[in-house]
């Protein structure tokens, strides 16, 4: 049995989330275990016993030994799965050259869209969590994150990320939706002509820019993307990952 510790279907957590359901059936070969932002759940001891840095996702295999059976990070998650429980559902290419590509786009999510994306939400959404703190409340929040980088962002985004920032993560965002409109123009999927973790991670960043970035991400200047973020949503194992893991907090 799989379990999979996240905030739902969202972000870095819709990874691996997608990539299990398209692989295993819920329920029985896998599980979900939702934690509540909003309530700091992932920096409680019992999570941080866990996961020591205190973040999700986080994959629980009962099939490893008792102390090494958590893996983490999202997208070295789903190559994991690939990797430790192979199925006819294969989310890689089959070349290596194609592969290759693969991990091009899955690397370029992870170290570029993801962060100008994850910003922009921060400053929208996510900040809103501890608006209402008191001083006190606000420190004994940022005293139970393990990580020192997630610390000085959360004191940001509570005193507000700086104008210029957030005009460079737009840029940022403008640049990954145009490189990715421009790509799907001639090519169905990511890589190699097939559905793969490419398309996986690269959506789990990219299908919520139909909801605030109308200015980027419309009919007339990327209906490209628009037609590969449609045609995600209408597999059926995304269909049952929404309905059954619905977005709560």
């Amino acid at each position: 049995m799989l379990k999979l510790y996240s905030f739902g279907p969202g972000a870095n957590s819709l990874k691996p989330m997608l990539a299990l359901f398209e692989k295993f059936t819920f329920g029985q070969q896998f599980t979900v275990h939702q934690l509540n932002p909003r309530n700091f759940e992932h920096h409680a001891d019992w999570f941080k016993a866990l996961n020591p840095r205190g973040q999700v996702p986080a994959l629980e295999d009962a099939n490893l030994p008792e102390g090494a059976n958590i893996i983490t990070e999202s997208t070295v998650i789903c190559e994991y799965l690939e990797d430790a429980h192979p199925t006819a559902v294969k989310l890689r290419p089959t070349s290596h050259y194609d592969v290759a590509q693969m991990r091009c786009w899955t690397k370029w999510v992870d170290e570029y869209f993801c962060w100008c994306v994850s910003t922009i939400g921060w400053h929208r959404h996510v900040s809103t969590m501890v608006k209402d703190l008191s001083e006190a409340e606000f420190e004994e929040v940022v005293a139970r994150i393990p990580v020192f980088e997630q610390q000085v962002k959360w004191r940001r985004a509570r005193e507000g990320f700086p104008a210029d920032l957030l005009d460079e993560e737009m840029r940022k965002v403008a640049v990954s939706v145009r490189k990715l409109d421009d790509h799907l123009a001639d090519n169905e999927w990511l890589a190699g002509g097939v559905y793969s973790l490419a398309d996986i991670c690269n959506y789990s960043t990219a299908a919520h820019l139909t909801m605030g970035y109308d200015e980027l991400v419309n009919t007339e200047d990327s209906p490209h993307l628009l037609r590969w973020i449609d045609q995600i949503k209408a597999r059926p194992a995304v269909v049952e990952m929404y309905a059954k893991v619905p977005r709560e907090f």
